[in-house]
């Protein structure tokens, strides 16, 4: 997968120092209640689309962009449903990171679902109650706290209220 252009500069400064990176990722959601997702072409695993900001790019737009250039769906970011921390990353080079990561609900509004990049080698709509498998360690908690929240939202709760639960 490529490295962003400022995480290289960074790279020149840092050596593999640990890295506190943003990064976003998108709960895709049809109208029949898939979700979208990409297998990896790194591990091989299925996972919900992500990304790394890049400096000064607001994380809404961010979420719509990876979607878009990773799937070839066009999305409207819904909501954000959850903010997480990542566990610390080891990459096969020797660089460490650790992400904030940004979860955005989306909707699906347009586009097919095909492979748009290197990053993925297959992408697809799975019903939720049967994920593909191997599914990557973070998308099942993503996938679960952003079905949890627009649950809440269908039941008519309001979303600060599910916020602080």
């Amino acid at each position: 997968m490529p490295i962003p252009e400022f995480v290289l500069r960074l790279r020149e400064q840092v050596g593999t120092d640990p890295l506190w990176l943003p990064g976003v990722s998108a709960v895709v959601l049809d109208d029949d209640d898939r979700v979208l997702l990409g297998r990896r072409a790194d591990n091989g695993r299925w996972a919900v689309v992500s990304g790394i900001l890049e400096p000064g790019e607001e994380p809404a737009p961010a979420a719509a962009r990876e979607v878009l250039e990773e799937t070839g769906v066009e999305v409207e970011v819904v909501a954000l449903t959850a903010v997480s921390v990542s566990d610390r990353v080891l990459y096969p080079n020797g660089d460490r990171a650790q992400y904030l990561d940004l979860c955005f609900w989306c909707r699906a509004v347009g586009g097919e679902a095909q492979v748009g990049d290197d990053e993925s080698t297959e992408v697809g709509w799975f019903p939720l109650d049967a994920l593909p498998k191997p599914l990557n360690p973070s998308s099942g908690p993503r996938i679960e706290r952003t079905v949890a929240f627009v649950e809440a939202v269908r039941r008519g709760e309001r979303p600060e209220a599910w916020f602080a639960r």
